[in-house]
Order: C-alpha cells, then sequence, then structure tokens
C-alpha cells in the first residue's frame, strides 16, 4: 500500500501518544473487538455497555474517522482510485465498530438515560456528517478520480464504488457554494434533533398508554396470551391484572380474538393514537418542521421537491413512477376491501346480539369468523403448529438448502450479548466448513426496546483488506411465553419472521470487496427477503416443521389445504393498510409543506382516496417511524410494493422450474445474482441476470388474487 504522505517525526510522535492513550483506556467501547476463538473475528463487547462510554467512544469515533478524512483530503499526491476511494472505505473504523454499541441502545435496551445521551450525540453526529460531506478538499479529489474515470473506466467493482460515493456526495451538497453549504448543514443539524424527538415521543406513547384487564374481560383470548399478559402485569406491580401493552405483538392477537368490543375500542385507539394525543409527546407539529426543512434542503440542490431528489438514485428513478405502481393497484385492493367488509357485517348481523357497523376495531375480530365460515381455518388452530424454535429450525433448513449454510447454536457466554434472551448461532458453508458468520436472535418485546421487527449487521463481508466475516441480527417483539409455554405465534409474524431472516441471509451471502458495496437500493433490498417469506408455505417447511404444539404431529393435510385455499384471503385489508401508508409518504413530500396542517392533510387525502372507514393505515403519519426518525424510507415505503412486485416474478421462476421452491438451478442464480452481488450491480442488471427479463406487474395481481390489468 501506498503511503498517503511522507511521515516525518511528529507524526511519529504523535502516533505513539495515540497508541499509549488507547492502552491506558478503561473504555471497553473503545477496545478492540476480540473473543477468546480468533475464528470468530473479535465480537462485540456487549456485556459491557455502558450509555457514558458509549457516549465518549462515539465521539473519539468522530474524531478520529474526521482525521482520516482530512488525512485523504490533504494528500499531497495526484488523487487516485487507491489513494482516495479505497483511503475512505478503511476510514472511520472505530466509529462503525461503536456504532454497534449506539445502535443497541438505541434500538433494543433504551433506557432515559440513553434517550438523554442520545439527544446530545444527534446534533454531533450531523455536525460529523457534513463536514464529511462539504470537505472541499475531499471532494475535489472525488470529483478528478470520477472525472478520470470517464475517459478511463476503472475495473466494475470499482467504478460502482466511485460512482456511488461520487453521486452520494453529490446529493449531499458537496458542489454547493458556501453559504448554501452552511444552510444545508444548519438544516441536518434541526432535522437530526427532530427525528431524534419524533422517536422518543412514539416510544414514550408505548410505554405509557398500557390498558390492564381483569378476569371478566378475557373472552376469546388464547391461555399462552393471557398467561403472558399476566406475567407482564405483574412485572409492572400490577397482581391479577392482565397487560395489554400498547405494541403490534400485544394487538393484534388481542383484536383478533377478544369477544369484548369496548376494550378491543380503547386497545385500538391506543395503537392508532402513538404520537397524536396533543400533549407534549404529540408529533404533529413535529412532521410539519421536518418536511418544511426537507422541502427547503432539496431547493438547494436544484430539486422540485423532496421525493425527487430521493428517488433519483432507486429503481423507481421518479415519484411519477413510483406513484403509477401504487395507483394501478389501489382500485383493486379497496375493491377488496368492500367484499371484505360485506362478508364481515353479514356475519355481525347474523352472530351479535347487538345492531353494529364495522369499525376499524372490529376488523381483524370479525375477519377471523370470515375465515373460518369461507375456508374452514382457524388461525388459532394453525398457530398451534407455529413454535417459534421450530421456525427457527425451518430457517436454518432453507438456508441449508438454498445458500449451503449450516448454523450452529452456541454456548451461552461463548460470546457476549446485550440480554439474557439474545441467542447466537455460528453460520458455516456445509460443503467446505468455512466460517461465515455469527448470527444473533434477540425475539422478545421488553420495555425500551423499539416496536416492530428489523435485521441489522455489527460487522459485513469484504475483502478489501483481508476477508471479515458477518456478524448480523434479527431483532422481534415477541410477546415473552410464561415460564415453561411454548411461543406460538401467528401465520403473518411466522411470515415477518422468515422476511427479517432473509435480510440476514442477504447479509451472509455477501461476496463483496468494498465496505460501501455491501448498502442497497432501497426499493430493492426487501425484495430479497420479501421472496424469502415464500418458503414458509411449501411443503418441505410444512412437513418437517410446522408440528403441533402438544403432540408433535405434522399439520394435517387437510388444514395445509385450507391454507393454501386461503392464500388470497383479506388481501383487501393487507394491501390497502400498506397502501395508504406508502402513498401518503409520497404525497406528504409531493406537497408544499408551508403551512401545512398534518392532521388535516392526512384526513383529506384519505378522503380523496377513497380511504375505506373499516381501516387504518397501517402506519398513521404521528407514529410512522419509517419517513420520519430518520431519512432511511422517506419517499420509499413504497419500495415494499416495488420490491413485491420482483418477489411474485421471481416467485413464479421457482415455480416454474422442474425443482419447485428447491430447484438447485434457480437457486443457484438466486445467490449468485440477487444475494451475493449485494449493490456491486445495479439492481435492475441483477434482476435480468437473474429472470432474463424485467419482472412484470401482472404476477403482482395474480399473486394477490386481484383482476390482472389488461394491456
Amino acid at each position: 500500500m501506498k503511503l498517503k504522505s511522507p511521515l516525518n517525526p511528529l507524526t511519529i510522535i504523535c502516533g505513539i501518544l495515540l497508541i499509549t492513550i488507547f492502552s491506558c483506556n478503561t473504555n471497553p467501547m473503545l477496545e478492540k473487538w476480540s473473543n477468546s476463538d480468533a475464528s470468530y473475528g473479535g465480537v462485540p463487547a456487549f456485556d459491557k455497555m455502558n450509555p457514558n462510554d458509549v457516549k465518549e467512544a462515539m465521539l473519539k469515533g468522530m474524531e478520529l474517522s474526521l482525521r482520516d478524512y482530512n488525512t485523504i483530503a490533504n494528500n499531497l499526491e495526484d488523487p487516485t482510485f487507491e489513494n482516495t476511494i479505497e483511503e475512505m472505505e478503511r476510514s472511520g473504523k472505530l466509529l462503525d465498530d461503536v456504532y454497534s454499541y449506539y445502535g443497541i441502545l438505541s434500538s433494543n435496551m433504551s433506557s432515559p438515560e440513553f434517550r438523554t445521551i442520545q439527544g446530545d450525540l444527534a446534533p454531533k453526529l450531523s455536525e460529523y456528517s457534513s463536514k464529511i460531506s462539504q470537505n472541499e478538499k475531499l471532494f475535489k479529489r472525488i470529483k478528478t478520480v470520477y472525472d478520470n474515470s470517464l475517459l478511463q473506466p476503472l475495473k466494475s467493482d470499482q467504478q460502482r464504488v466511485l460512482d456511488l460515493t461520487y453521486k452520494s456526495f453529490a446529493m449531499s451538497g458537496a458542489a454547493l457554494d458556501a453559504d448554501k453549504k452552511q444552510r444545508y448543514a444548519e438544516i441536518n443539524l434541526e432535522l437530526s434533533s427532530l427525528y431524534n424527538d419524533f422517536s422518543n415521543n412514539v416510544l414514550h406513547d408505548e410505554e405509557n398508554y398500557v390498558t390492564y384487564l381483569d378476569e371478566t374481560q378475557l373472552g376469546g383470548l388464547s391461555d399462552g396470551f393471557i398467561k403472558s399478559a399476566s406475567n407482564i402485569a405483574k412485572d409492572k406491580g400490577f397482581e391479577d391484572k392482565y397487560a395489554i401493552t400498547n405494541t403490534r405483538s400485544s394487538m393484534d392477537p388481542l383484536l383478533t380474538y377478544s369477544t369484548n368490543r369496548k376494550i378491543r375500542e380503547v386497545v385500538w385507539k391506543n395503537y392508532y393514537s402513538r404520537g397524536d394525543n396533543g400533549d407534549e409527546f404529540d408529533n404533529n407539529k413535529i412532521i410539519a418542521q421536518i418536511l418544511r426543512l426537507r422541502k427547503e434542503r432539496v431547493s438547494l440542490l436544484g430539486h422540485d421537491n423532496y421525493a425527487q431528489w430521493r428517488l433519483q438514485d432507486r429503481m423507481a428513478k421518479t415519484p411519477e413512477n413510483a406513484m403509477e405502481l401504487m395507483e394501478a393497484v389501489w382500485p383493486a385492493a379497496i375493491a377488496r376491501v368492500d367484499e371484505e367488509v360485506a362478508d364481515m357485517q353479514k356475519v355481525a348481523d347474523d352472530t351479535s346480539s347487538e345492531k353494529i357497523t364495522i369499525e376499524p376495531w372490529d376488523y381483524r375480530f370479525y375477519s377471523e369468523k370470515v375465515r373460518k365460515i369461507k375456508y374452514d381455518l382457524d388461525s388459532d388452530e394453525v398457530k398451534q403448529y407455529l413454535q417459534l424454535d421450530k421456525l427457527t429450525d425451518a430457517m436454518f433448513y432453507v438456508a441449508g438448502e438454498l445458500f449451503n449454510f449450516k448454523f450452529t447454536a452456541l454456548e451461552k457466554g461463548k460470546v457476549p450479548v446485550f440480554h439474557e434472551d439474545v441467542n447466537v448461532w455460528e453460520v458455516e458453508d456445509i460443503t467446505s466448513g468455512e466460517h461465515i458468520g455469527l448470527w444473533y436472535l434477540d425475539p422478545y418485546a421488553r420495555q425500551g426496546k423499539r416496536s416492530g421487527a428489523w435485521a441489522t449487521t455489527y460487522r459485513s463481508h469484504t475483502t478489501m483488506d483481508g476477508k471479515t466475516n458477518v456478524l448480523a441480527s434479527n431483532n422481534s417483539n415477541f410477546v415473552k411465553p410464561a415460564p415453561g409455554e411454548a411461543l406460538l405465534v401467528s401465520w403473518d409474524d411466522a411470515t415477518t419472521f422468515f422476511h427479517e431472516f432473509g435480510h440476514a441471509l442477504h447479509f451472509f451471502s455477501s461476496n463483496v470487496k468494498y465496505p460501501t458495496l455491501n448498502g442497497g437500493v432501497r426499493d430493492y433490498t426487501e425484495f430479497q427477503s420479501q421472496l424469502l417469506e415464500r418458503w414458509l408455505s411449501t411443503d418441505r417447511v410444512i412437513n418437517q416443521f410446522l408440528v403441533h404444539n402438544n403432540t408433535g404431529e405434522p399439520m394435517p393435510k387437510e388444514l395445509v389445504a385450507k391454507i393454501k385455499k386461503a392464500s388470497t384471503f383479506n388481501q383487501g385489508f393487507g394491501t390497502t393498510e400498506y397502501l395508504a401508508s406508502a402513498i401518503m409518504d409520497m404525497k406528504f413530500h409531493l406537497a408544499d409543506p408551508e403551512n401545512i396542517d398534518v392532521d388535516k392533510f392526512e384526513r383529506e387525502t384519505l378522503a380523496d382516496l377513497k380511504m375505506p372507514s373499516e381501516l387504518p393505515m397501517r402506519h398513521r403519519t404521528p407514529h410512522f417511524g419509517h419517513v420520519f426518525s430518520g431519512e432511511g424510507y422517506a419517499t420509499a415505503y413504497y419500495g415494499y410494493m416495488w420490491a413485491d412486485v420482483l418477489t411474485a416474478d421471481a416467485s413464479e421462476a421457482f415455480a416454474e422450474a422442474p425443482g419447485g421452491f428447491y430447484d438447485k438451478d434457480v437457486a443457484k442464480k438466486l445467490v449468485d445474482y440477487l444475494f451475493a452481488p449485494r449493490n456491486s450491480i445495479d439492481p435492475a442488471e441483477a434482476y435480468r441476470l437473474f429472470r432474463g427479463r424485467d419482472a412484470k406487474i401482472e404476477a403482482l395481481m395474480r399473486d394477490r388474487g386481484f383482476p390482472v390489468m389488461s394491456n
């Protein structure tokens, strides 16, 4: 490797001082990841996490990372890919590591103490990012390398890294004049605090709106759910009560099975009013300010609206293309809702002792009754065959068949974990025995853990400076069962479990050289995980792993047939609640945000869409964390549907193959073109390599049981 600049005595002395500082440091968050078994490549010291230590480490990480970037920017040699882009890929190693601790404390183990620290760090992280993206010398070097590559292209993976880096800097205002750069940085600083406040407000409402039931209010609820609710209530100091927490994992089963309509209404309103209670934790004014600042920021770059700026590097390319897809599906979705509501209303009229009209808190309850009548399918019966540990084994089986991965559980204490509920598996290549990485699973809901399910990486695969292994995790919010009880989940929850594992397999499959190429295009990266959901309903998984909780007997063929027959049941609800959120996300960012009334805009937009009154958006605006707790999914929530077009089309490729969903030839193309390259290939080109053509929307319509549109 070439030296970035000649060494001098002062540099050597500073280096010795730096080594001395770290050797004497007592902060475990600043130490190099290590463990007794070198084959794991070092692991995070999760058992030593302390919020104050993490704050110190984050500040030190930012300091050293900026030093790295300034060294690159001030290099006197002519800019090359090696001395500029590759050196940037190496920069900030300590900060990358410390972010793993920061992310855990933010998402899995949040506390009032940490939220204060998070609020302190948010503006500092924004300033740190601005100092990099607005470093004129650094961008000048990047642009020189980029301009040279237009005349003499680099190797494909190098060119991809360079293109992504240049585009990222340009989109972040690197080419602006000094005054605009300053305003751009100021806006980012304001936004960082608003995102943090938004998240904390939602978390407050999730933690503080708990519904306590007594024994007379438990009608319809399963024994397992009741035992869990009792344990949660006891943990909160309420004996002889049953706690329904303000999270989806508690809300969904209660709304599906509770025979107490008033309780269903209370729980529904608590959940869908998060961030919208007209108090100090209300998010509506924060959202309005976020929208204004986003619009102002992208206008500095010459864009008409935030959506136009954001989608330029996505598969959709423009908000018009994204809206075209959503508007093509929307009429079929709401038409199906009308049919579903009519079926439910008939059941309510025939069975209810009082005259009722279907309301949002009735949808899941009466939908379940319709399912039983139409398909003789009882979700609670299906649930008896969906044990979380067996589902985990099923995912490992699929990973072995498609990806040649073997998962082996590690003994407790083998590697540090951040909570006793977390378990770890080693991942190896079945044929060669080569170590691939470690998989962490944090399955249960707890105080301080954000809602939902997600996947993340603590370390990604690269080969730039020697091969690194992958440390990946899946995180869920299942209600922890009572001691000795199996954790039984719904079919939807099992599907989500497979979905998030798809992200993990995407991480483990990586074969890229450069760290940047482990990133992804937002409306593409959900595709791989959505595709993995399909293996839950394959015969091999059902016959081997979906066994009865008490008897151990496989799921009866008659029940399997009912599940498959009902595969498009309730697609009106599922598609409409999702699409409403995705369309609202886009509409908010296409609208003029000046003087916007967020609550009014939501109501009027839904009315214009003829949104069925019997169901809500999946994520109402005041708690839409995908979009307003950061920018990852802002104007990109449509991406799940964009990815689902790919998913439905790719599923048909497997269905048409001689070996079905376990066809070895199609599986190899799946890994080679859709998983292993990560972001080293343009997503559209990667899909064409897999399928031989572009995906077709007709596959999505067939998959959901909607009428296929004629050309």
